[in-house]
């Protein structure tokens, strides 16, 4: 079955009664793009959705983008996504309508979606540990409807919302709902990046490549970018990566033996598979950290047998969005340029053809799409 199809007319009804509950008024509908099940996508009409609490912001979508994890779930990855969602956890828009407890946005302005939904006042939210929100989280796109589609009702809005800063590029701007934050967060923060490190980033995707844009901030020495995709290694050298392995037709552990002394201070892990674990585990030096950024859907080997003595720090996680704010403030200075990883747009009505080529990524040279509603 080809990873984007239409919802065969016997299933419709079912997916159309699984949608979020209260999500929507009589006689109003709009375009999104709805999961009917592993390899079943399709853009359907569905109902706009409201307020259903005081503290619900309405938001009118401009631009969206696709990310790995909803590819993942357009292929039954994430088993926890029922049939009848609206997909995608990213995006920017504008405020069209508020729940009467929200205080910081208003009708008309201009925001950016956190991929992470946050009440502000659960004991995780108060650690900053947004991703473990007792009445949030990521469930954008999830647990509930997501942001590919023309409207998207957000929960905790006050928390989950950046204003857009007046003539920012929403293209840039829609790279801080999940990409940037989780790239920097889950693998250069995570992974304690120094300045004069060595590192290695081991798959060149969006979050390999949002680590790589922020790596820079700590000045590393040395950065390997390791990768099957000849095209995504040639980018990430114009994007300030050191050094470029193409794992599919050398050794990447033997070569980044052979070139450092014992090992890179830092492996990052961007993909999500056993083999680029394993790769990480294998290169990181005594006293080193492996950051694993990537969505895992098998279980890995761990050699805790050759790692325990090396003193060896190993991290995992999902993004909080705590650092949005710094994020967006390095965006406004130049620093950071995340548009640079825009390489396809497409309009709201070929989001299935978006899939399409983000589904081959290699083939089509794409990096990060952008859907505008």
């Amino acid at each position: 079955m080809n990873s984007v199809t239409s919802i065969p007319s016997a299933n419709k009804s079912e997916a159309f009664n699984l949608q979020q509950p209260g999500n929507g008024s009589a006689g109003k509908t709009m375009k999104g793009l709805v999961y009917g099940g592993p390899g079943i996508l399709e853009l359907r009409n569905i109902p706009v959705p409201t307020i259903l609490h005081p503290t619900d912001a309405v938001i009118k979508i401009t631009k969206t983008t696709i990310c790995g994890t909803d590819l993942g779930i357009s292929h039954g990855k994430t088993p926890t996504v029922l049939p009848g969602t609206t997909l995608g956890h990213e995006g920017v828009g504008i405020v069209e309508e508020v729940g009467a407890a929200i205080r910081n946005f208003k009708k008309g302005d201009r925001v950016i979606i956190s991929c992470i939904t946050a009440d502000g006042s659960c004991e995780y939210c108060k650690k900053q540990m947004y991703s473990h929100c007792e009445n949030g989280g990521w469930i954008l796109g999830h647990t509930i409807n997501g942001t590919q589609a023309e409207f998207v009702r957000i929960p905790h809005a006050d928390n989950s919302l950046y204003l857009v800063p007046p003539g920012a590029d929403e293209e840039a701007m829609v790279m801080l709902s999940d990409v940037l934050p989780t790239g920097y967060e889950i693998g250069v923060l995570n992974g304690c990046v120094q300045p004069g490190d060595t590192i290695a980033i081991v798959g060149a995707g969006p979050i390999g490549m949002a680590v790589l844009l922020s790596a820079h901030f700590f000045s590393p020495a040395k950065i390997y970018m390791i990768d099957v995709d000849q095209n995504r290694l040639d980018l990430a050298m114009q994007f300030g990566a050191t050094h470029a392995i193409n794992s599919g037709n050398e050794d990447a552990v033997k070569q980044i033996m052979s070139e450092t002394k014992d090992g890179v201070d830092v492996a990052i892990e961007a993909v999500g598979i056993p083999d680029t674990f394993d790769i990480c585990q294998r290169i990181v030096r005594p006293g080193g950290h492996l950051a694993n950024v990537g969505v895992h859907g098998k279980k890995v080997e761990l050699e805790i047998d050759k790692l325990w003595i090396s003193n060896i720090t190993i991290t995992m996680g999902l993004v909080n969005t705590n650092t949005t704010p710094l994020l967006l403030k390095t965006i406004q200075s130049g620093k950071l340029e995340p548009a640079k990883l825009v390489t396809h747009r497409f309009k709201l009505d070929d989001i299935i053809n978006a899939y399409t080529v983000f589904g081959n990524a290699s083939k089509e040279k794409a990096m990060k799409v952008i859907i505008e509603a």
